[in-house]
């Protein structure tokens, strides 16, 4: 017999080679050629015992890796709104303070290399940058400014203005708001040298601030006239062929549910009574990926941008508008190519049979959540003016109010069910924008989940769920994409905990479970309560980001241990790519052909974060136009944050966040409690803490920086 091969040998070799990258079982099995279950089990149990001896070390749950002992450092450079940097490594777990000056040409973003500098207190570590490694990006917004007989142009993204030579300004003047790029820092020189691609307008000035909003992010706001005209040759006709290859649900009963002044319908209804206990669902996707050709231009640029992104006054696509809101689009009375996951269900919302493959629908009628939403609740057939998309009052046809009210009755019974096993039901307030013909807001709303939201948001939650356990459940575990969500954050949940305890709330942080149940019952307990706000903030700031990625972990949130992303293929991408996977593994047992799709996942989690930095910035930029007209009102508002540099206080009114600084706070010295997240008092020992009423008045707001200043009316 031959000798037993060393395994722990063998798994620390495989280990060595990673350079302290981490790596799981199944990785290490494939680097090992290893395909026998006893094989594989071997290695996950050594590997077990190599970290109990401490030769190796664990990153996060089976993962493991080896420590590389190393001088430099590499990580990314976080700086803040003072200026002030953090570099952000795997090789620390805390965050490491850097001194503008040891930047060494590196801007907000950058990944770099650097070095830990000596420091007397050795758990306060500083450090220095040595290179950049990879610029975030390479080009900035800047506003342009004259001093002598130079122009130097100056960005909110970075530290250092940029120098501009005349022949690099195009045709940018003094004061204007600009697009620029990086082109060379020379080594003697304190300054980079830019050049002007694009001038976006006067600063302040309402389309200047969205266009800078999105360029600030790195996001286009407009299509190349090429991919226009590639997109405005896609066929539009529906070959009898095609056709064939489909499942017809043309004579189903189908209508769409979605906001009234939405264009791009992505998805839609159909239903068919099957028995008086069952009921056949159809969930009918828009069939990008039949337009969309892998490797295409046009799936270049939808890959390129990812997302679409929602501003408050317009939307900017992912796809071109001939596809998102005609070829593409779910239009009433237009038949349509759509992608599907059919079930048959019981009226109690139990999930009998399901169905998924490529389908043909024609949509019978389209309407507004508000229109829905009227015939639900109020159980009337008779749509008012008032809520008519029409502007006038119709009756809807009798099967569909059936359907509709029997879908709701389903819809209710499967979101009970799924918070009582442990979905968190996060219903924070949300506001929305009344614009007048100038797209200037004249009113603040509060946006509210109801009914017919929740009817739709199940549906889509089913489709997402199923499709990724249809994948996820086969035994082979074929590449797949899902949307992942960790646990929440320990530190993170323990100042919510603690700020929650100082409100009169109590959380249990003793399990998943537990937390998840905890939370839900502190949401519904601080309901049109001041601090409601507050606390729906903080639960969200407590929990995870979800990500996309091949790896399933489930997703905590939902409490779905599969789930995907398969229902908005005309504004994610990832969902293009989960109808091209689910398509494969339809017609095929082998694993498809993807190149780097971990990867591409991680574009498309990135380009998500961006777009929704880019819908908050419109947010607040709105909200900065909206109040300056009440400049010298005195409002009430609740503490919405505390730093060392001030106090964020959110206004009731409008749900409009401002500031006042520690130094502005009247009638003593206050200082930063960390530890309570409060100020207090040096003298009086007044508190000013997380969630407390206070009454202030709007004193300044600045357009351009976003921001709004108050001052605190003293009791």
């Amino acid at each position: 017999m031959g000798k037993k091969p060393d395994r722990n040998n063998s798994i620390l070799r495989v280990l060595e080679q990673q350079n302290g990258k981490p790596l799981n079982y199944k990785q290490i099995c494939s680097r090992l050629s290893i395909q026998d279950p006893s094989g594989r089990n071997h290695i996950a149990k050594t590997l077990k015992k190599l970290k109990l001896k401490g030769l190796v070390l664990e990153r996060e749950r089976g993962r493991y890796y080896l420590e590389v002992k190393k001088n430099n450092f590499e990580g990314k450079l976080d700086v803040n709104q003072r200026g002030n940097g953090y570099l952000i490594s795997e090789d620390f777990k805390d965050d490491i303070f850097i001194e503008q000056r040891h930047f060494n040409r590196a801007f907000h973003g950058d990944i770099v290399s650097f070095t830990l500098l000596p420091t007397k207190d050795k758990r306060k570590k500083q450090a220095t940058i040595v290179e950049v490694l990879k610029r975030d990006k390479t080009q900035y917004v800047g506003t342009i400014k004259k001093e002598k007989d130079v122009f130097l142009a100056f960005s909110k993204s970075i530290n250092v203005p940029f120098i501009l030579p005349k022949d690099n300004l195009g045709n940018s003047r003094d004061g204007d708001r600009v697009l620029i790029t990086l082109e060379e820092w020379k080594k003697k020189s304190n300054y980079p040298q830019g050049k002007v691609l694009e001038v976006l307008g006067v600063p302040g000035a309402h389309d200047t601030e969205i266009h800078s909003i999105m360029a600030t992010h790195g996001l286009p706001w407009r299509f190349d006239k090429d991919i226009e005209k590639k997109a405005a040759l896609l066929p539009k006709e529906i070959t009898t062929d095609e056709i064939a290859k489909r499942k017809d649900f043309r004579k189903t009963l189908t209508f769409t549910i979605d906001p009234k002044d939405a264009k791009d319908f992505d998805d839609a209804l159909s239903f068919k009574q099957i028995s008086k206990e069952v009921f056949e669902i159809g969930i009918h996707i828009a069939d990008v990926s039949h337009y969309i050709q892998p490797g295409s231009d046009l799936d270049k640029e939808a890959y390129e941008r990812a997302t679409s992104v929602y501003l408050v006054d317009r939307v900017v696509p992912m796809l071109p508008e001939k596809l998102s809101n005609d070829v593409c689009s779910l239009r009433p009375k237009e038949e349509k190519l759509t992608f599907s996951a059919v079930f048959e269900m019981t009226t109690s919302g139990e999930v009998l049979k399901q169905w998924y493959g490529r389908t043909i629908i024609v949509s019978n009628a389209r309407f507004s959540y508000e229109e829905a939403q009227y015939v639900i609740t109020k159980k009337n057939k008779e749509i008012p003016a008032e809520i008519s998309l029409t502007n006038k009052s119709y009756s809807i046809e009798n099967d569909i109010y059936e359907s509709m009210q029997l879908l709701h009755h389903a819809a209710l019974k499967r979101r009970k069910n799924r918070l009582k096993k442990g979905a968190i039901n996060f219903n924070k307030q949300e506001i929305k924008f009344e614009l007048d013909k100038e797209n200037k807001p004249s009113q603040i709303l509060l946006k509210e989940s109801k009914e017919a939201n929740h009817l739709i948001e199940e549906y889509m939650l089913l489709a997402n769920e199923y499709v990724a356990k249809y994948i996820g459940e086969r035994k082979s575990a074929p590449l797949f994409v899902y949307r992942v969500h960790a646990e929440p954050d320990d530190e993170k949940l323990a100042q919510l905990a603690r700020i929650a305890f100082g409100l009169g709330y109590k959380l249990n942080l003793n399990s998943p479970d537990l937390i998840a149940k905890s939370i839900n019952d502190l949401l519904v307990k601080s309901k049109n309560k001041p601090e409601k706000n507050l606390l729906d903030t903080l639960a969200i700031r407590s929990m995870s980001k979800a990500i996309y990625t091949t790896e399933n972990i489930g997703h905590y949130g939902l409490h779905f241990t599969h789930y995907s992303h398969f229902t908005s293929p005309i504004r994610r991408y990832p969902d293009v790519i989960v109808h091209r996977l689910l398509q494969h593994y339809l017609t095929s047992e082998s694993q498809p052909k993807t190149d780097d799709l971990e990867q591409k996942l991680r574009h498309c989690t990135d380009k998500e974060i961006l777009a929704t930095k880019a819908e908050r910035d419109s947010i607040k930029f709105m909200q900065v136009q909206y109040v300056s007209k009440f400049i010298g009102d005195q409002f009430e508002g609740t503490i919405s944050g505390v730093t060392e540099r001030g106090v964020f206080i959110e206004l009731v009114h409008s749900k409009c966040e401002g500031f006042v600084r520690v130094k502005d706070i009247p009638d003593d010295y206050f200082y930063y409690d960390a530890s309570q997240l409060k100020m207090i008092g040096q003298r009086t020992k007044k508190e000013y803490q997380l969630g407390d009423p206070i009454h202030v008045e709007l004193i300044k707001t600045d357009l351009i920086k976003r921001q709004i200043e108050l001052t605190i009316i003293a009791d």
